[in-house]
């Protein structure tokens, strides 16, 4: 396996671990809560459980990947498979951010067009990984 690739793998999963990691942390930096009546609980709750469970896994799953580095860029299928996984979810991460429904500019147009831009660029980064080890995988 090519020597960037390996940067660029240990690059991603890094960047996508620090993501799902800085995401517990999102309801209390923008200050969510603010914008919802006390008296929807259950909305904020709702809210807490699927940005908790979307932390861990996005953390979860990128830092397991840093663990099993080497296992990956030797094309062990069955880890890669997962490095897979994680590509495919920023890819849909970033055709949300560019197709589907765009970030809205308000009330911080930088916020907006930075997570579009990160978003788009790693979905980009981890896809010229896969398509590398998709290869690698068949010339063995």
């Amino acid at each position: 396996m090519k020597k960037w690739i390996q940067i660029l793998y240990y690059f991603t999963v890094v960047v996508s671990t620090l993501v799902g990691l800085w995401h517990f942390f999102v309801p209390w930096m923008f200050q969510w809560y603010d914008y919802l009546p006390t008296e929807y609980e259950n909305l904020i709750v709702g809210i807490d459980y699927t940005n908790y469970c979307f932390s861990l896994l996005l953390f979860g799953l990128s830092l397991m990947l840093i663990v099993l580095g080497r296992k990956v860029l030797s094309q062990n299928k069955d880890v890669t498979y997962f490095y897979f996984f994680l590509n495919a979810v920023w890819i849909f991460r970033a055709c949300l951010a560019s197709f589907i429904e765009p970030w809205p500019l308000q009330p911080i147009p930088a916020a907006a067009i930075g997570q579009l831009i990160a978003s788009d660029t790693l979905a980009v980064m981890m896809t010229i990984v896969s398509v590398s080890l998709i290869r690698a995988n068949k010339k063995r």
